[in-house]
C-alpha cells in the first residue's frame, strides 16, 4: 500500500514517500503517514538527523490529481480539508526536531517541491529536475512556495520556479542555491546519510543546533545582535557539557 516508510541507521531516520505508481505523489493518506512518521522521529531522541526521500527514483510529482480536481469547489469541507493535509504534511517535516536532508532523485514538480524545501539541506541527482509548474498548468502556488524558494534561494529563483515556470536540472539548482551538491544519481542516497551521519552522531547537540538554525534564519529572519543572545544559553550547555566528559 502506498505510503510512508520508516527506517534508521546509526541515528539517522529515512522517511521514504512510497507512492511509485504515482510518482510519489501526496494524496490525504500519505499525508496523514508523513505527520505520524515525524511524530514518531521527534519521539525517539536517539535520532539526530532525517533524510526525506521517494521510492523507485522519483522524489516527489507534488499534490495527487485526485486532490487537485476533484470536481467539487476548492472551499468545500472535504476538498479544504484534504488539501490542508497535504500542505501539513510537508509542514510538519519542516518542523522536525532534527536536520533534515533530502535526498533528490527524478522528478519534483509542484508541491514535491514544496516537500524538498521545506528541508534543511537538499543533495540532487545531477539529472534530477524540478519544476514549480502551477502557473503552467493554470493553479497558483500553494503551500507558501514563494516564502519556502524565497528563504532557500532568494527572490530571482523564486520568481524563475514560481513565476516563469523555469525547470532547474542537477547543477543548475545548486547554482541557484536551492540545493547544496549535485551528485550521480546513484550516489544521491549515499551522500544524504553521510551528510545527516555527521549531525546524528550528537542528537542532543544537533536537535538544540537545528533550533537556532531555523530561528535564526527565518524567515523572518533575526537581527545578529539578537542571535548572539539567543545562541548563548544552548552554546553555554554544549561547553559544560564538554568540559564534563574531558575532566579528569
Amino acid at each position: 500500500m502506498p505510503g510512508i516508510t520508516l527506517e534508521r541507521h546509526d541515528g539517522v531516520a529515512v522517511l521514504t514517500v512510497d507512492n511509485p505508481e504515482r510518482r510519489n505523489a501526496l494524496d490525504p493518506g500519505i499525508a496523514r503517514d508523513l505527520i505520524d512518521v515525524c511524530d514518531e522521529v521527534d519521539a525517539d531522541p536517539a535520532v539526530g538527523a532525517a533524510v526525506v526521500r521517494g521510492a523507485g527514483g522519483t522524489f516527489c510529482s507534488g499534490a495527487d490529481r485526485a486532490v487537485l480536481d476533484s470536481g467539487q469547489p476548492q472551499a468545500g469541507d472535504e476538498t479544504y480539508k484534504a488539501m490542508g493535509l497535504v500542505y501539513r504534511s510537508f509542514h510538519r517535516v519542516g518542523q522536525l526536531a532534527v536536520p533534515t536532508v533530502a535526498a533528490v532523485r527524478g522528478a519534483v514538480v509542484g508541491a514535491g517541491l514544496n516537500l524538498m524545501l521545506a528541508t534543511d539541506l537538499r543533495v540532487v541527482a545531477d539529472d534530477a529536475k524540478v519544476l514549480a509548474g502551477f502557473l503552467r498548468i493554470g493553479v497558483h502556488p500553494g503551500g507558501g512556495f514563494f516564502t519556502l524558494a524565497g528563504r532557500s534561494a532568494g527572490r530571482e529563483a523564486a520568481a524563475a520556479l514560481g513565476l516563469f515556470s523555469e525547470t532547474l536540472v542537477g547543477p543548475a539548482l545548486v547554482e541557484a542555491g536551492v540545493a547544496w551538491q549535485a551528485v550521480p544519481d546513484g550516489e544521491v542516497d549515499e551522500r544524504a546519510l553521510a551528510l545527516a551521519g555527521r549531525a546524528a552522531a550528537d542528537p542532543e547537540l544537533a536537535r538544540l543546533a537545528v533550533q537556532s538554525f531555523r530561528r535564526e534564519l527565518g524567515p523572518p529572519a533575526i537581527p545578529w545582535d539578537v542571535a548572539i543572545d539567543f545562541e548563548r544559553p544552548s552554546q553555554m550547555w554544549s561547553l559544560d557539557r564538554r568540559a564534563a566528559v574531558t575532566d579528569p
